[in-house]
């Protein structure tokens, strides 16, 4: 594979794709989403090794193996503290964190809160299919209260899902976006436009999983565009969010926060960490 850096034409969505085939389940969003993001990093053609993919534990935290640009793949729940700390030492790199809803919203939950408040200037693409899929099925944040279909939870959860954008919202998300799976090339533009949008940027992506989920299928004929045109307002966003069914899509708040740049001072070379780490 060719590097951008070493191309004299546009780069194109396979220059961002590594050689490792996914294994992600037939009928999965998530490769409609891996093809997102390269689609993304093609419109914005960053050298490849201006770029980091970030991600926790999951189905969808695979991503970085399937991308050709540097990535880490952290711990369950940890990948938004990975990032801050690689932005924030790094704030030349493009940061892209993927996760799903049960790394993002249960195991990290603390995180996602505190990542929204701190506002540095990340993105982060959360696949959200209501469901622990690479454990075989069980309920997660967003999760629907009657779904009965987990062994763990046979009368259903008996709570209310969680809402990621309403909390990005409150916590302080600079710019907070919905898409859908089955739209990628509409994904990958609001995925663009996160990315370009200085600050911590939420994009969440109804991704499909059709073998613990199969419900979703209708999400081809249930998710619609939007009604709201981005905001600025806190005020109208929120409202907007707490009255919509969770399944229209589009750019729904935009803010203008300052972005957090802690300024830093060099407190060793590579030599000295390297000495640290000789045996």
């Amino acid at each position: 594979m060719t590097a951008h850096s070493e191309q004299s034409a546009p780069p194109s969505p396979g220059d961002y794709k590594s050689d490792y085939r996914p294994v992600w389940c037939p009928g999965c969003g998530h490769y409609s989403v891996l093809s997102s993001v390269t689609k993304a990093l093609a419109e914005l053609a960053p050298k490849r090794e201006d770029v980091a993919v970030i991600s926790g534990i999951g189905c969808s935290s695979r991503i970085p193996a399937y991308t050709s640009v540097y990535g880490f793949h952290s711990i369950h729940g940890r990948s938004l503290p990975v990032a801050t700390g690689l932005k924030v030492a790094r704030p030349d790199l493009m940061v892209i964190v993927c996760g799903g809803d049960g790394d993002g919203y249960s195991i990290g939950g603390n995180h996602f809160i505190h990542a929204c408040r701190r506002n540095v200037d990340l993105t982060y693409v959360v696949m959200d299919n209501q469901v622990y899929g690479m454990t075989k099925g069980q309920a997660s944040p967003t999760t629907p209260a009657d779904w009965k279909k987990s062994k763990l939870t046979p009368h259903g959860t008996g709570v209310s899902p969680f809402h990621p954008l309403a909390v990005a919202l409150a916590a302080g998300a600079n710019f907070i976006a919905r898409c859908y799976a089955g739209d990628p090339n509409g994904t990958a533009r609001v995925i663009t436009e996160a990315v370009r949008h200085p600050g911590f940027s939420m994009v969440q992506v109804l991704s499909q999983c059709v073998t613990y989920q199969p419900g979703q299928k209708e999400w081809k004929t249930t998710v619609r565009k939007s009604d709201l045109t981005a905001t600025s307002s806190v005020a109208e966003a929120a409202k907007w969010m707490m009255t919509d069914d969770g399944l229209s899509t589009g750019v729904l708040y935009i803010g203008n926060r300052p972005v957090y740049r802690p300024a830093l001072q060099e407190s060793a070379t590579i030599d000295d960490i390297e000495t640290s780490f000789a045996v």
